[in-house]
């Protein structure tokens, strides 16, 4: 296998070298999450393909996002090629910071990649960065508990029945926390989380003049629902839980449900890291009966930054990564059920695919998260779990913080309510809303 590999990389620098193309070495930016990883250790295809190598910077989410944040609005130049988001992608391509991806091959075939996926990566009809994947969030829970406290979990779950049986699942004497939820500060970690949570209870970030809304019966009522809870069902230090923690959590068995990202599906039911792979089971996010659920719309991407002096490759290689047929070489390696979700349309139309027990659930939860009505009542902004206006990430990561400070008993729930306004509103009037 390895003289194969070898022989077929020199035989691909062969034909680089004799054509006069040149090689490069791409330094990408990326989230230091599973998939992620994954990919990293695939590299040597890409590099046996088309002769370029890769340096990888690999970073915690709340690093990584301030890194590469500080690097294309200052014009570092440190990376060619970024992981990044639905909130800063149209953002960022408007200002002209991101390199149009409208000229990728017609074999990549732009047009399989979900609307959602690829309407979230767009500014003004032009793609700027590609889905590695895609996701919302949805409901993983344990079918052994949930059978032992004699409880049966619907496939659209109210608030009230999570609770319920969060409480019931607890079981402190053996280390089993009924629910693990993000509490981490950051405005993409426990900020995702609770501003998606709050979308079902009527809740939102402002009104239709840009008015802060954190005064109001529906964020007083989200955060001491979701308090309490933890309070009784969750697990110590909460407070500062994040993805991660929470997946590390629930492989090691110590969680009864988890409400997060519905790519973590493939990680909870994987032999290899999880105790409980074979007792894992899926539904919707939660809703209160408004008619919103609470489940987010997120894809983590690769873009270029404008002033690349090695975009040729860059684009070579989010081709690669992104395409279908990186997809097969997952599938061969890993198999299907640890594929990179949520972004083709193709894949969803494979019956190797239609198979993994996570898939349909998968696609149900995205297809039901609506950016332009993600909440009860009207709203001047586009996101669920986020504003897409570029004032958003500062200003949710101190309201995060305020937030994460009452988790961790620092304050009050009304404390941090107060907080929340405040800031949210002085930094709204700075900045020519109000």
């Amino acid at each position: 296998m390895y003289l194969s590999k070898t022989l077929t990389a020199a035989t691909a620098l062969s034909l680089i070298a004799a054509s006069g193309a040149y090689a490069e070495t791409l330094t990408i930016a990326t989230v230091n999450n599973g998939d992620m990883i994954r990919m990293q250790g695939l590299t040597e295809d890409f590099t046996a393909k088309t002769g370029h190598t890769v340096e990888w910077v690999t970073l915690e989410e709340n690093v990584l996002r301030s890194r590469v944040t500080t690097d294309i609005t200052t014009k570092g130049g440190a990376f060619d090629i970024m992981t990044i988001g639905m909130y800063e992608t149209p953002i960022w391509g408007k200002n002209g910071w991101l390199v149009p991806l409208d000229d990728l091959s017609a074999e990549y075939n732009i047009d399989d990649i979900l609307p959602a996926m690829r309407g979230g990566l767009s500014y003004d009809g032009t793609m700027f960065a590609a889905p590695f994947y895609g996701e919302s969030s949805m409901v993983m829970y344990r079918t052994d508990l949930m059978e032992a406290a004699g409880l049966e979990m619907p496939d659209a779950p109210s608030w009230a029945f999570i609770a319920k049986a969060a409480r019931a699942m607890t079981d402190r004497d053996n280390e089993i926390n009924g629910i693990c939820l993000r509490g981490k500060a950051g405005w993409g970690e426990g900020g995702a989380f609770i501003t998606a949570m709050s979308n079902s209870f009527g809740a939102r970030w402002f009104d239709e003049e840009w008015n802060a809304q954190f005064d109001t019966r529906e964020w007083s009522d989200t955060l001491n629902f979701y308090v309490n809870m933890m309070t009784d069902s969750g697990p110590a230090g909460y407070a500062t839980n994040g993805f991660n923690e929470n997946l590390s959590l629930f492989q090691q068995g110590k969680c009864g449900m988890w409400i997060d990202a519905t790519v973590a599906a493939s990680f909870v039911t994987n032999p290899t890291d999880s105790t409980v792979a074979d007792k894992v089971g899926f539904t919707l996010a939660p809703d209160n009966g408004l008619g919103v659920r609470s489940n987010w719309l997120w894809a983590w991407a690769l873009a270029i930054p404008a002033g690349t002096q090695k975009e040729a490759a860059a684009k070579e290689f989010i081709e690669w990564a992104t395409s279908t047929g990186y997809i097969d070489l997952v599938a061969a390696n890993e198999g299907w059920a640890n594929v990179p979700p949520g972004a083709r349309i193709s894949l969803y139309e494979n019956p190797n695919y239609q198979a993994v027990p996570f898939a349909q659930k998968t696609l149900d939860s995205i297809l039901t998260a609506d950016p332009n009505n993600s909440t009860v009542d009207p709203s001047p902004y586009v996101g669920v779990q986020f504003a897409a206006i570029p004032e958003f990430a500062g200003i949710a990561t101190e309201v995060s913080q305020e937030f994460s400070a009452a988790y961790a008993g620092q304050q009050t729930v009304e404390e941090a309510l107060a907080k929340a306004q405040a800031i949210t509103n002085d930094a709204m009037e700075a900045a020519g809303y109000r």
